[in-house]
C-alpha cells in the first residue's frame, strides 16, 4: 500500500487532523522545548508523518493525561496519543491503532540506595508513578506497595531526588529523557513487563482508524518511523525484536542530544532573560484567567442574588429548592462539578465547549456562596425598616428594591470581593477540562524548565497583579457607600 493510495478519513472537516496530547511535561512525547517555540517530541513527528501520508494538516489539542481518553469520547479531538498504553481496561472504552512503540517499565532510584529490580522488591516502599498508568495498576496488583500517583513523571522524579519517596516506576522512554536532568538519580534493574503505545479513537470512527493504521504501516515499511525513533534515541532492542529490523542505526540522535544536554547553572543575566521571555506567554494566560473569572463572577452574583431572594421571600417549595441547591453545591468539590458538567452532561445530550463549561461551573458554584452572603445581608437589616416602608404604602417589591437591597449591598460588599479573589484563584481548576489558563501555563513551563520556584514566584506575581485592582475598587466603593457615622458635638 503506497502513501499515495491511502484512503482519506471521511470524518474530518476542513482537512485538519486534531489530536489530543498532554503538553505538561510530556517528555519525550510532546512538549515545548526549553528555547521556546513550536511543540516538539517524537509523537509530534509521528503525527506530522501520519498527516502527511493522509494529505491532511494537523493540530494538537491539550488535555490532562488521564483525561485524554474521555476527551476522545467527548469528541474534543479526532484521536489522542501521549504514551497511552493499550490495555484491556482502555479497550473497553475506545479503539486503538496498531502499536507504534513497544517498551517496558523502568525503576529509578537515588544513587547509592537500595536497588529496585522487580515489583516484589518494591514491597513496603513508597513508589511514585504517573497516576492511572499501567505502572500504577501493576503495583497495586502486586500489593503492599505505597503507590504515589503524580500528574507528571517529572514531579515524581523531583520528589525522589528530594528523598520524599523510595523509587519511581515509569515508562522507559521517559527515564531515558529525564534522567540527564536529575544528577542524583539512576536506573535500577532491567525493564519490567511489556508496554504497547497506541493511538486512541472513539468507537465508531473506523474510517479514520483504518486510514491511520495504513499510514502507520507505510511509515514502518519505509523506515520513516525508525528514523524518527533514532533521532530521539528511542530505538531499542525491544523495537528491533518487534519489527525484525536488526540493522545498525544510521540516523544520529540529534533531537535527544538537543533536549537532554546539560548546560549547567545559568548566570543571573541568563536566568533573568529567560524569565523576561516568559512574560508574553504568562500575560496571555492571565487575560484568559481574568476573562473566565469576570464572566463567572457576573453569573455568580446574578444567580446568587436570585437564590437569596427566593430563599428569604419565596414560597416554601421554592425556598426549599433554593436551600437544597445551596447545600448541595457547597457540600461537593468544585472539581467534581466541573468534570460532571463537561464530561457528564454529554451523556444526557448537553454538550458545552470547554470555555462555556468552565464559566458555568465556576459561576454556579460561587452562586451558592454569594446567595448566603446576600441572605446574611438581607437579614441584617432591622425588621422595623421593612414594617415602616410597608406602613408608608410601599409594596413588598418596592421595599426590597429601595430599602433592603441598597443597605444589604453595602454590608455584603467585602465578602463578595473576597469571593472574587477566591474565584480568580479557583479558575485554575478549569485546566482539567482542557482550558489553558495561568496555572496551566505555569505547570507547563515549570515541568519543561525544571524550575518550580522562579516560575512559580513569577506566576504568583501575575495573580497578585490581577487581584489587587479589584481589592482597591472594593475599598473605594465601600468608602463611597459608607453611611455617615460622625457624631454631633
Amino acid at each position: 500500500l503506497s502513501a499515495e493510495k491511502l484512503p482519506p478519513p471521511v470524518t474530518l472537516e476542513k482537512g485538519v487532523l486534531q489530536w489530543g496530547t498532554d503538553m505538561q511535561g510530556a517528555v519525550p512525547f510532546a512538549f515545548t522545548p526549553q528555547g521556546g517555540g513550536e511543540l516538539v517530541g517524537f509523537e509530534v513527528e509521528l503525527v506530522a508523518g501520519l498527516a502527511h501520508h493522509l494529505g491532511l494538516k494537523q493540530r494538537p489539542r491539550h488535555n490532562e493525561w488521564d483525561s485524554l481518553i474521555p476527551g476522545v469520547n467527548r469528541q474534543l479531538y479526532d484521536m489522542a496519543l501521549c504514551g497511552l498504553e493499550i490495555t484491556p481496561e482502555h479497550r473497553e472504552a475506545v479503539d486503538f491503532s496498531e502499536p507504534y512503540y513497544v517498551t517496558g517499565l523502568q525503576f529509578v532510584v537515588r544513587k547509592g540506595t537500595t536497588a529496585l529490580t522487580t515489583l516484589a522488591s518494591a514491597r513496603g516502599k513508597a513508589i511514585g508513578t504517573l497516576r492511572e498508568s499501567e505502572a500504577a495498576r501493576l503495583m497495586r496488583q502486586q500489593g503492599n506497595i505505597d503507590v504515589r500517583g503524580y500528574d507528571t513523571e517529572i514531579n515524581a522524579l523531583t520528589d525522589l531526588q528530594l528523598g520524599r519517596i523510595d523509587g519511581v516506576l515509569i515508562d522507559a522512554p521517559v527515564a531515558i529523557f529525564c534522567l540527564p536532568h536529575f544528577g542524583k538519580l539512576e536506573k535500577s534493574g532491567p525493564l519490567i513487563g511489556r508496554i504497547e503505545y497506541g493511538i486512541v479513537f472513539r468507537r465508531g470512527n473506523e474510517a479514520l482508524r483504518q486510514s491511520v493504521n495504513g499510514a502507520l504501516r507505510e511509515m514502518k515499511r519505509s523506515g520513516e518511523l525508525r528514523r524518527i525513533l533514532d533521532r530521539w534515541n528511542l530505538w531499542t532492542p525491544v523495537m528491533s525484536a518487534e519489527t525484525g529490523d536488526m540493522s545498525p542505526s544510521i540516523t544520529p540522535p540529534s533531537a535527544y542530544e538537543v533536549h537532554t544536554q546539560n548546560k549547567g547553572r545559568l548566570t543571573w543575566k541568563e536566568q533573568w532573560l529567560r524569565y523576561v521571555g516568559f512574560l508574553p506567554l504568562l500575560a496571555q494566560a492571565s487575560l484568559m484567567t481574568l476573562f473566565i473569572s469576570l464572566l463567572a463572577m457576573v453569573l455568580a452574583i446574578a444567580a446568587g442574588f436570585a437564590l437569596a431572594l427566593v430563599r428569604v421571600y419565596g414560597p416554601p417549595p421554592l425556598a426549599w429548592g433554593a436551600t437544597l441547591y445551596i447545600e448541595l453545591v457547597r457540600g461537593t468539590p468544585l472539581l467534581i462539578q466541573l468534570l460532571l458538567i463537561f464530561y457528564g452532561l454529554p451523556h444526557v445530550g448537553i454538550e458545552l465547549s470547554p470555555l462555556i463549561a468552565g464559566i458555568l461551573g465556576l459561576g454556579l458554584n460561587y452562586a451558592a456562596y454569594e446567595a448566603e452572603n446576600y441572605r446574611a445581608g438581607i437579614n441584617a437589616i432591622p425588621r422595623g425598616q421593612t414594617e415602616a416602608a410597608l406602613a408608608l404604602g410601599m409594596t413588598q417589591l418596592q421595599t426590597i428594591r429601595h430599602v433592603i437591597v441598597p443597605q444589604a449591598f453595602r454590608i455584603v460588599l467585602p465578602p463578595v470581593t473576597n469571593d472574587f479573589i477566591s474565584l480568580l484563584k479557583d479558575s485554575s481548576l478549569v485546566s482539567v477540562i482542557t482550558v489553558i489558563e495561568l496555572t496551566k501555563v505555569y505547570q507547563q513551563l515549570a515541568t519543561t524548565y525544571y524550575d518550580y520556584l522562579g516560575i512559580g514566584l513569577l506566576t504568583a506575581a501575575f495573580y497578585l497583579i490581577l487581584g489587587l485592582p479589584f481589592v482597591w475598587l472594593a475599598r473605594w466603593t465601600e468608602r463611597k457607600l459608607r453611611t455617615d457615622t460622625r457624631t454631633v458635638g
